[in-house]
């Protein structure tokens, strides 16, 4: 097949990207959940006919790098059988997905009865089963205390329902109304990614649009080869640690060798923890996905993120442990938590490669906060999720930002007013922390504290952080930032809670999250005065 002239090559590069963004759009409008619809916890793709990635909206970065595998894992399923209206959903972790709370949906897409493509998107959904409301246990020793775990199957086959399926994964959770709801805006956001891709072939021959993006990986690659060149040859290696995994182990050490080659980057984390008993195990699709985002981020981010993009990266995780666990192990923090820091120690490797790429250590974590129980007003279960935002790292010529969600997570804040009005709870404080953010000559970003107060009678609070042992590190002699911490507060007495920690809250409780704040670059004492100045006025110090 011949390449597209540029121009007809630019647009359709541009037009495939823009499916995958208003995939996003239809289902984040089209949502049920308060996680999806306000914190846009989702992401969506377009995959060629082979399953490989073609173009992706700017999503969740834990959850686009892991994806593919969730596709080929479907592929591997169903080989051929595949016919138009078929929707198939699967969140095993060990199948290409990250946790079971994120349920992938891949839709096969045909043009004149032939398979052209796949539409996919991936949702967190605020509780799927499991021991605890919310399916984010912080105590889980086991995937099967989770959640419900869905192979690869087909919940809507020829765009009919699969009643049983349906039914079946209904019953295995807390809130089945708002399921349905979610798993049918899956449905719609992937509907309409394949009606726009038709679209497009239609317009254009399918040969034409094919070859377009066989051409787009090929063009991916070229761009990723070309900044790999640009980079020292060197290597470098590093080492950060999770506070705990709940059960008693500390100091949980991550470990990386970072490679530049000619045209390659290789990841090497031998020496890195075994699996643990508690949920910080991240399995391999999770480990793939912070490793792409890194070199993303210190070569170039506005490269396509496609299949090619990722072909001269190579990543060794043995098997067993903490970066490509092996089931049984739970997993539901190895996303949210292990992700985080695989980012944190890769990052550490490449400042010693080429440190005006590289930030500091941002907050390290997603203080994942479950609130479940039953709501007063209706009667009816409610399941809350929310991760709260923390410090920027400084980087080498600007300040870090406050109070904001890093790394591989991409999503927002629930707003208080969306907050208090679907779920029983009332937020008291919601401010910057002043001081949080590492000194330096660059100033790490603040942390931030929300105070929650639960309206509802024994409800059950998980709760599942890091960065709590030690403060986020800074860079070229710069300080950490401060540590986060949680708390209940009641009857006015206030009790500190570990990291990870599943309790009772009854109704005046208030749960308080203190996340970290970000770390500082460069020596504190070449701070200009006037920044110095200007941080007091703004109470930032």
């Amino acid at each position: 097949m011949e390449n597209l002239d540029p121009i007809s090559f630019e647009i359709l590069k541009n037009s495939l990207i823009s499916i995958a963004e208003e995939m996003g759009v239809v289902l984040r409008k089209s949502s049920f959940s308060p996680n999806i619809k306000e914190r846009r916890d989702f992401s969506c793709a377009l995959f060629n006919a082979s399953g490989q990635l073609v173009a992706q909206a700017e999503h969740i970065p834990v959850h686009l790098g892991a994806m593919p595998y969730s596709v080929q894992a479907v592929l591997k399923e169903f080989k051929d059988d595949f016919s138009e209206g078929d929707d198939i959903i699967l969140n095993d972790p060990y199948r290409g997905g990250t946790h079971l709370p994120d349920i992938t949906m891949v839709s096969p897409i045909f043009f004149k009865e032939r398979l052209i493509g796949f539409a996919a998107n991936r949702a967190h959904h605020s509780d799927v089963g499991g021991v605890a409301p919310g399916s984010m246990s912080a105590l889980s020793r086991d995937v099967n205390q989770e959640g419900i775990r869905i192979p690869p199957i087909k919940i809507w086959t020829r765009g009919k329902p699969n009643r049983q399926i349906l039914d079946f994964v209904l019953l295995n959770v807390r809130t089945p109304d708002e399921r349905l709801g979610d798993l049918r805006a899956q449905r719609a956001a992937n509907l309409v990614g394949a009606k726009r891709l038709v679209e497009l072939l239609k317009k254009s021959r399918s040969s034409t649009v094919e070859a377009g993006m066989d051409q787009l990986i090929d063009y991916s690659e070229e761009l990723m080869l070309k900044r790999i060149q640009e980079l020292p040859r060197k290597s470098s290696s590093a080492v950060d640690y999770l506070d705990d995994d709940g059960f008693g182990t500390t100091d949980i050490p991550v470990k990386v060798k970072v490679t530049i080659g000619p045209q390659s980057i290789a990841f090497d984390f031998s020496g890195s923890a075994k699996q643990v008993q508690g949920p910080l195990n991240a399995v391999y699709s999770v480990t793939l996905s912070a490793v792409y985002y890194v070199v993303r981020c210190v070569t170039d981010p506005s490269i396509p993120a496609n299949a090619g993009c990722f072909k001269p990266i190579h990543v060794t995780a043995p098997s067993g442990t903490i970066v490509n666990a092996e089931p049984p192990a739970p997993v539901a923090g190895g996303n949210v938590e292990t992700s985080t820091r695989i980012v944190d120690v890769t990052l550490k490797a490449f400042s010693s490669i080429s440190p005006e790429r590289v930030c500091a250590a941002c907050q390290g974590t997603m203080n994942n906060v479950t609130i479940g129980g039953i709501d007063p007003r209706t009667g009816k279960y409610f399941t809350y999720y929310e991760t709260i935002a923390g410090g920027f790292g400084a980087r080498h010529s600007k300040d870090g930002v406050d109070g904001i969600h890093s790394h591989m997570t991409n999503t927002l804040n629930t707003p208080v007013e969306a907050l208090e009005s679907a779920y029983p709870l009332r937020i008291k404080k919601y401010e910057l922390v002043r001081g949080s953010g590492g000194k330096g000559k660059f100033r790490g970003g603040l942390g931030i504290r929300r105070d929650t107060e639960v309206l509802a009678g024994e409800s059950t609070v998980s709760l599942m952080g890091e960065r709590q042992r030690h403060g986020p590190w800074g860079l070229s002699g710069a300080m950490s930032g401060s540590p986060g911490a949680y708390g209940i507060v009641r009857r006015n007495l206030i009790t500190g809670l570990s990291s990870k920690t599943t309790l009772t809250a009854n109704s005046g409780d208030v749960l308080t999250v203190t996340t970290p704040g970000g770390g500082g670059y460069g020596a504190s004492n070449r701070r200009m005065k006037d920044k110095m100045e200007k941080d007091r006025a703004d109470g930032k110090t």
